[in-house]
């Protein structure tokens, strides 16, 4: 009876090993396709967010720039540039750099690329803002 027993024991465990190999080879591959998907996604996180950096950074300096130019010469044609310039300003001030999970992100990247075409038009300046791989600029 006890060599039946060992007998049946040996047979469970080549039946049941393609089933433990399974779930341990599943097990494996969760582990490392949640290790690979986290490095994945936050190499593309960082991508994503140096670039909407770079470009709002761009449109920062540009407002600056021009409202320094504007405040030279003030009168009631530059006065409307000036607050155009300065509600973007304001808009990019309240942009929330410091958390990636804000809900309403792009569509406040929107509206700030929106004030900034607006800016451009009131500025007669041809607006064309590229991103590269390796650098973003403006062009006039």
């Amino acid at each position: 009876m006890a060599a039946a027993a060992a007998s049946a024991d040996m047979f469970d465990e080549i039946v049941m090993a393609e089933e433990r190999f399974r779930g341990e080879g599943y097990q494996e591959g969760y582990a490392e396709g949640s290790h690979l998907g986290a490095v994945e996604g936050r190499r593309y996180g960082s991508l994503h967010g140096a670039k909407i950096g770079s470009e709002i950074g761009s449109y920062l300096g540009f407002a600056l720039t021009w409202q320094c130019l504007l405040q030279k010469c003030r009168d009631d044609k530059n006065s409307k540039k000036i607050r155009a310039l300065d509600s973007l300003i304001g808009m990019i001030q309240k942009f929330p750099y410091e958390d990636p999970t804000y809900d309403k992100l792009q569509e406040d990247l929107e509206k700030i690329r929106g004030k900034f075409k607006q800016v451009c038009s009131m500025l007669n300046i041809q607006s064309d803002f590229r991103i590269g791989t390796e650098r973003s600029s403006l062009t006039f």
